[in-house]
C-alpha cells in the first residue's frame, strides 16, 4: 500500500489540497501500478512559523 506524505505551509484551500491528493494518487497508481484503493495521501499543513528558510521562518519572510 503506497503512502504518501505531503508536507506544506499553511493556507492552501479544500480545493487544491484535494487536487493534490487527486494528482499524487494517480501519479502513484501510474508510477507503481497500485491499485487506486490501496493508496493513501497525507497532507501535513505545517504552521508558518514552524517551517524554515534560509534561518528565518516562512511567516517572518511573509510567506
Amino acid at each position: 500500500m503506497p503512502f504518501a506524505q505531503i508536507y506544506m505551509i499553511e493556507g492552501r484551500t479544500a480545493e487544491q489540497k484535494q487536487a493534490v491528493i487527486e494528482k499524487v494518487t494517480q501519479a502513484l497508481v501510474e508510477a507503481v501500478g497500485a491499485p487506486k484503493e490501496n493508496v493513501r495521501v497525507w497532507i501535513h499543513d505545517v504552521p508558518k512559523e514552524n517551517w524554515g528558510i534560509a534561518g528565518v521562518s516562512a511567516k517572518d519572510l511573509g510567506r
